[in-house]
């Protein structure tokens, strides 16, 4: 029997053809169907789909049959499909784009004898039982939480503070969930691919063996093809329970899903940046009201929006907030202390350090937050005497610290001080970092490469000098100023002066080759660095133990910036950096974070100072409010790509000017119109990236669902507005929704 069958391909952009085209069938075949069709003079991979809406008479004659069927995979669920047609409609994508993009990348190209291959590979036999609720004690704290998880119906947001034991209720969660279900399958999710093989590790410990390794699986884009695919075929058989990944695992097809953990839920790293910009955090609460799983939201350091939905359910909140704010074995080291006859405020500097403890109000087993005033040290000072003084005597006790700063590289950049030359890159608005290591300067978002030129390009003067401090340039004078530190018990016969201290950097730089990032954290976590310089890659997720010390190298850029979310940001990344030190018990009261800073009285760091969250989330939120900024409501940028900054704002304004003014003449369009607000285009802050101009246009409403029909409606006019003579030299745009950065 012949039947016409509808299914989804991801078609070109600028292609006429819309996503679901119709095919000739020789079976009826269920939605959701891995089919084999041909599109052009290609194959490619299809989804059979619901029919999209007939707007147009078929010809038999152009109808082409499907290639073949990808049988021994079950189709894709409905809650699945649901899924990809949500965030296709809210993030204004074709719903093929997001559905194939979600697949892995090697089932396009997958026979069906391949298939069946890999299906009839038999899994690890489960190793002998045990009991995961006693690999560790609960707090009353993690006990209370637990019990809300299992009696409510969330989403939660569990406000945890850095170190508060959050990763061990997941786990639990997870336990109680998987000893109930025989068939119950978790999601957990991490913000970056760095923090997977930590995750992984605790996971597979906890859970292979009562399940067999095969039962926790990773999906992340680090992973290879191959690997990417047996993962998938093993969460959508149900093979796998527990699936662990960044932002592109919450497309997963999960047959049994029941529980969705977001861990450090405010990560910007959840909201893709390319293709269809989804942020994963939404789609995860979304996903569990669409197939009844329960999700938990974690962060020290929540979003304002997460925050704001956590509020009173008589005052409109969405999400059940939890509260953990004690350190696992805070009050466990005390303890320690007196049993050994000690007190925690033993030496003279433990004492110092609990009275500040106590003025500032810092709680107990978090670190003490010391701001350093850089407006009364030596001017060019990269470091002040009093921090230098403070490692100097935690490396004596063979601790370690760890000094933040978020920019890569020796210096942002060279100077000409004779001529004003900068090392601006010629295919960016951007300068090129000086790396002292390889001597280039290097662009880091085109990657335009040269060496250091011997004298200035412009004058010939051979004093050009660097601008800024990176990463490279804190390692190399920390190694200065420190050079007379010796590691302690290294003294020997053959070495009387002992070890010199170690300094390691880690940053994107120092971990482009494979495994260079895992032997490094191995090397710190083993007690071979003294010292921890980095990026952020270090400041958030790793446990390390040993670091008591937390110093953040000049963080005031962001207080300043135009950007509404940067204090947001900033806070969160220090608190998450903070909470690096002091994560062993026996070491927590004495720990510190120093930050040092040419602003010390601004009301974010006295937030900080007193590990007060709820207090800078007030202040914050109202100033939201009353700007009227999210969460009090939505926006979209609309971002144009072109040869000239002209072309590209030229689009943006013809689109807004024939939006306004057609759907003006729409009946019952009016009200919506006067909800949504559309600025005029201007250049992006980087407005320039490898020869191609950018420019945005932001589109704001205080109706989420005005905008939405808005942003829909305006989608085929943006379309029909390329074509414009006025737009030649355009080249691509794309709709943000619930945009991260403005």
């Amino acid at each position: 029997m012949t039947t016409w069958l509808c299914v989804l391909v991801q078609t070109p952009a600028h292609a006429a053809l819309g996503p679901v085209l119709t095919y000739r069938s020789e079976q009826t075949l269920p939605l959701g169907t891995l089919v084999r069709v041909p599109l052009g003079k290609r194959e490619t991979l299809g989804v059979v789909w619901e029919p999209a809406a007939a707007d147009a008479e078929i010809d038999p004659d152009k109808v082409r049959d499907i290639a073949g069927v990808l049988e021994g995979i079950a189709p894709l669920g409905q809650a699945w499909q649901q899924l990809v047609g949500f965030a296709a409609r809210y993030y204004q994508r074709s719903v093929g784009e997001v559905a194939l993009a979600a697949l892995p990348p090697q089932l396009r190209e997958l026979s069906a004898l391949q298939v069946q291959r890999r299906l009839q590979r038999k899994p690890t036999a489960p190793a002998s039982r045990g009991d995961p609720q006693a690999a560790q004690m609960l707090s009353p704290e993690q006990t209370e939480v637990l019990e809300q998880i299992q009696t409510q119906a969330g989403p939660f947001l569990l406000f945890g503070a850095t170190g508060s034991g959050k990763t061990e209720v997941y786990l639990h969660a997870v336990a109680d969930l998987l000893a109930s279900d025989p068939a119950a399958q978790a999601l957990v999710m991490v913000p970056e691919i760095n923090l997977t093989p930590q995750l992984e590790s605790r996971f597979l410990a906890r859970f292979a063996p009562l399940y067999g390794e095969q039962a926790v699986v990773s999906m992340h884009s680090g992973m290879t093809n191959p690997q990417r695919l047996k993962s998938w075929l093993a969460a959508h058989s149900g093979a796998a329970r527990i699936v662990l990944g960044t932002r592109m695992a919450v497309f997963t097809s999960l047959p049994a899903l029941r529980l969705i953990v977001v861990d450090e839920e405010h990560d910007p790293s959840y909201k893709s940046g390319e293709g269809a910009r989804y942020s994963a955090r939404d789609l995860a609460v979304y996903r569990g009201k669409l197939e009844h799983a329960k999700v938990i939201l974690g962060s020290a350091t929540p979003s304002l929006e997460s925050w704001y939905q956590s509020r009173p359910a008589d005052q409109g909140g969405r999400y059940l907030r939890l509260h953990m704010p004690s350190r696992i074995g805070s009050l466990a080291a005390d303890s320690v202390a007196h049993a050994e006859g000690q007190t925690p405020s033993a030496s003279t500097d433990q004492a110092a350090r609990d009275a500040m403890r106590l003025r500032s109000g810092t709680p107990d087993g978090l670190p003490l937050v010391r701001r350093v005033d850089m407006n009364h040290q030596p001017r060019h000072a990269v470091f002040s005497l009093p921090l230098l003084d403070a490692i100097r005597e935690r490396v004596a006790r063979g601790e370690q610290c760890m000094v933040f700063l978020n920019r890569r590289g020796y210096s942002p950049v060279l100077h000409c001080a004779d001529c004003g030359w900068k090392s601006e890159c010629p295919h960016c608005s951007a300068f090129r970092v000086f790396h002292k290591i390889d001597r280039t300067l290097r662009c880091h978002h085109c990657g335009f490469t040269q060496r250091v030129p011997r004298a200035c390009p412009t004058c010939g003067n051979i004093d050009i000098e660097p601008m800024g401090r990176g990463t490279e340039q804190l390692e190399e004078q920390l190694g200065e100023l420190l050079a007379d530190v010796r590691r302690p018990g290294t003294v020997s016969a053959e070495n009387p002066q002992g070890e010199p201290l170690r300094i390691v950097r880690i940053d994107a730089d120092s971990t482009r080759l494979k495994g260079a990032l895992e032997t490094q954290l191995a090397a710190v976590h083993a007690g071979d660095v003294d010292v921890l310089v980095g990026t952020q890659m270090i400041a958030k997720g790793h446990d390390f133990r040993r670091i008591t010390l937390v110093a953040a190298v000049n963080p005031d850029g962001a207080l300043f910036s135009s950007d509404f979310r940067a204090p947001e940001r900033l806070f969160s990344l220090l608190m998450q950096a903070a909470g690096r030190s002091g994560r062993d018990a026996a070491l927590g009261s004495s720990s510190e974070v120093w930050i040092q800073t040419f602003q010390p009285a601004h009301a974010l760091y006295g937030a900080l100072k007193a590990h007060d969250y709820p207090a800078f989330a007030e202040q914050q939120l109202l100033e939201r409010k009353q700007a009227g900024m999210p969460p009090f409501s939505a926006q979209a940028l609309v971002r144009a790509e072109a040869r000239t900054q002209e072309a590209a704002q030229a689009f943006l304004n013809l689109a807004r000017q024939a939006a306004l003014e057609d759907m003006a003449q729409w009946p019952g369009w009016a009200p919506i119109l006067e909800q949504v607000f559309v600025f005029p285009a201007v250049p992006m802050t980087m407005q320039r990236v490898a020869n191609v101009e950018r420019a945005q246009m932001l589109v704001e409403s205080p109706s989420r669902a005005a905008l939405q029909k808005f942003m829909a409606a305006w989608h085929d006019v943006l379309h029909a507005t390329r074509a414009d003579p006025a737009c030649k030299g355009m080249i691509r745009w794309a709709v943000d929704v619930d945009p991260l950065a403005i």
